[in-house]
């Protein structure tokens, strides 16, 4: 429970109301008690527990369960690559600074590695069940040494053929040094006996450019006019197949043992901004050093001998408490490769995304004529991406555009939105862009287009020292006839074709002026000197976004005391920062209603009797990633509602750029609220934070059927209506 302040000589302890008019309890609480706050590690590893329950849930269809599996498994690398890595960092260093819930490093560590061995523990008990499942469905993964006689024929051919190539056997003996063992790179540890008796220790790294798992059954056959080919895959891991043919890498030498390990590395780049003359050349060193950091998780078999283990650990220079035993296949990551099968009836059902009616007109009008009649709300992935890429395609070949400006976080490769950009060069239109290289584990790709723009005369910005550029936004820039018109989109979401179908964001087509103004001075701060900081309609951090953000809960606050019932509705990806939660604690304890739709680390403790009874916190993790963030305010009845790329987190508040905008016709206030309305209403995929830190999930009502807030926002139209 949090502590109490000494009451004894306050009006509180007489029963009196405090000046501001909250109640004896709430002044007394210390709203900086470290109980008070959930550990953002271990709320990110929440998250993670939530994504594994979709592998686990039975109402997904199967593949959708071994897409979870694999994503967990992705995340977790990515997990201790930076955050663990962060973590080791500090306490070698000897930091000691805690944050609000006062954990040490040490501490965090210790609790870590607690809650990763749970969790990869039950993942491979769901991977087992999956197994299982997949097989009834024919798909089935085979232990090698379960193979008959024509399946090891066909993985023997195989390895032949396509894998012995590619593989480079490294010794390890007083003659050559121990083998640089790269980052999340799976390998074998081989212990072999030459013929004078001698055993010798070698590394074959499995090849991340080929398949991972191996068909061995023979090609599908049509076994009748009537009857469709036999569906049935029966695959193998990769390393088994090499494991089994290492007599081929080493002859002459008798093959004692050998076990996979998979090395997790820091990969967190450090980039000395102020040193750096060049940022592009500065970041490609970064990234070229990521697969040399220092180990920071080791995954060995089960069964890997402690004499084998030793020369790992030594070589590695890994600590025991960063060694994780695995009964069961390594790097589970691997498993999107099953996904991928041509299997829709194991998928879930694909849709086509609809294209909002304010984008179809009446046909003979451009798509400039159509924003600029009206602003125009965008819900991707149920409202199709494609309007923002005409829009981009439309701009770099229409006459009348002068200018194209945009922001690009993650655009991911073979980018239709940078094709435009590039189309736009080759007119001769003015184009500037600014490519965010910091964009963590995107920045080879941003790399490669950065130097593609500017190849074709593109103005390319890459960052601002000690700011990663978050927001995304662009603006056109158009003649029509003796006037200068501004077309500006925004989003909570990246511009990248592929994620659009896969997470969900809002964003939007404005002609607004004040808007555009807006916009024109933040690319001005982003590719000059420019220094404002009264920008009119827009919350652009790190410059007016928090005080902003702080000054309109502080307002909701004051209405609530006035009367006017108070109400918050937050939709954001992560709550962290400290000074946001306490204020959200000191909104609760003034009677205001706040509902948090929270996907990932959420560190405010909900219902809290005094600190937080009037605060719910609702995560949703479905088919689709929740990566919009919108931010309601009832505002005494005169509702606010603020889109886009910030979370509430220090970093977004204060260390990067972002943009927040405000929707400002009642039309889309009204869309926006009630949608928020229905994610709080979800019943299939929402949990509930409990006080303390764990979920439980949303059941519906007593006769009521479940309501799955994704699905129901899925067009009604599917490709087979159409």
């Amino acid at each position: 429970m949090p502590r109490k302040t000494n009451t004894a000589a306050t009006p509180a302890a007489n029963g009196a109301k405090m000046p501001d008019g909250s109640s004896p309890d709430d002044s007394a609480v210390d709203l900086f008690d470290p109980s008070l706050y959930i550990n953002r590690e271990l709320g990110l590893l929440a998250f993670q527990r939530r994504v594994l329950e979709e592998a686990e849930n039975k109402s997904n269809p199967l593949l959708e369960r071994v897409k979870f599996l694999s994503i967990l498994a992705s995340n977790l690398d990515e997990f201790f690559m930076v955050r663990v890595a962060g973590l080791i960092s500090q306490m070698d260093a000897g930091i000691v600074d805690a944050g609000p819930d006062r954990m040490s490093p040490r501490g965090q560590l210790i609790a870590i590695r607690r809650e990763v061995k749970r969790i990869v523990a039950d993942a491979h008990a769901c991977l087992q069940t999956l197994l299982a499942e997949l097989a009834q469905d024919g798909i089935s993964l085979i232990d090698y040494s379960e193979l008959h006689g024509s399946q090891q024929s066909i993985a023997s051919k195989y390895f032949f053929e396509t894998v012995f190539p590619v593989l480079t056997p490294l010794a390890y003996d007083p003659g050559r040094p121990f083998p640089h063992i790269s980052n999340l790179s799976l390998n074998l540890a081989v212990m072999i006996r030459d013929g004078q008796g001698n055993e010798h220790f070698a590394r074959v790294k499995v090849p991340d450019s080929l398949p991972q798992l191996i068909p061995v059954n023979r090609s599908p056959v049509q076994k009748a006019k009537h009857k469709r080919p036999d569906k049935r895959v029966e695959l193998v891991w990769l390393e088994q197949v090499i494991a089994a043919h290492l007599d081929a890498l080493f002859p002459g030498m008798q093959i004692i043992e050998a076990y996979p390990f998979h090395v997790t590395r820091d990969a967190d780049i450090a980039i000395r901004e102020l040193e750096a003359e060049d940022l592009l050349e500065s970041i490609e060193a970064g990234v070229r050093q990521r697969r040399f950091g220092s180990v920071v998780r080791l995954l060995v078999s089960a069964r890997m001998p402690a004499p084998m283990l030793e020369i790992l650990t030594s070589n590695l220079e890994v600590e025991p408490n960063d060694i994780y035993r695995i009964n069961g296949p390594l790097s589970l990551k691997r498993l999107m490769s099953v996904y991928s099968l041509d299997r829709p009836e194991l998928k879930d059902a694909p849709f086509t995304p609809a294209v909002p009616s304010a984008l179809v007109g009446d046909g003979e009008e451009d798509i400039f004529a159509l924003i600029a009649r009206q602003d125009i709300l965008l819900h991707h992935p149920f409202d199709s991406f494609q309007p923002v890429i005409d829009l981009l395609e439309k701009a770099a070949h229409d006459p009348g555009v002068l200018t194209i400006k945009g922001c690009l976080y993650r655009v991911g490769r073979n980018s239709p939105i940078v094709q435009a950009l590039l189309s736009a060069a080759e007119e001769q239109k003015q184009a500037a862009v600014l490519v965010e290289l910091k964009a963590r584990f995107d920045e080879e790709s941003n790399i490669e287009w950065a130097k593609a723009l500017e190849r074709e005369g593109v103005h390319v910005v890459y960052g601002l020292i000690g700011l990663k550029i978050h927001c995304k936004v662009a603006m056109i820039v158009r003649r029509e006839g003796d006037r200068i018109a501004r077309y500006v989109h925004m989003s909570t979401g990246n511009y990248n074709a592929v994620t659009s179908h896969l997470y969900t964001d809002l964003g939007m087509f404005t002609a607004s002026e004040e808007v555009a103004e807006d916009v024109t001075h933040l690319f001005n701060f982003l590719t000059g000197y420019s220094a404002k900081h009264d920008y009119h309609r827009l919350l652009v951090a790190p410059v007016n976004l928090r005080a902003r953000l702080e000054s309109m809960i502080e307002r909701e606050i004051a209405h609530h005391k006035q009367g006017r019932d108070g109400h918050l509705i937050f939709k954001t990806n992560a709550l962290v920062d400290p000074e946001m939660i306490r204020l959200l604690y000191k909104a609760s304890q003034a009677g205001l209603r706040i509902q948090l739709l929270v996907r990932g680390i959420c560190c405010l403790r909900p219902g809290i009797k005094g600190v937080s009874e009037n605060i719910e916190v609702v995560s949703i993790v479905g088919r689709f990633l929740e990566h919009s963030r919108a931010y309601y305010f009832r505002n005494g009845g005169d509702e606010e509602i603020y889109v886009g790329s910030a979370d509430l987190m220090p970093r977004n508040l204060d260390h990067r750029v972002e943009v927040i905008f405000p929707l400002s016709s009642p039309e889309l206030i009204s869309r926006v609220r009630d949608l928020l309305q229905k994610y709080l209403s979800d019943t299939a995929q929402a949990r509930l934070m409990l006080p303390d830190g764990t979920y439980r999930h949303r059941k519906p009502a007593r006769g009521k059927h479940r309501f799955n807030v994704q699905e129901s926002l899925i067009p009604r139209r599917r490709p087979a209506e159409s």
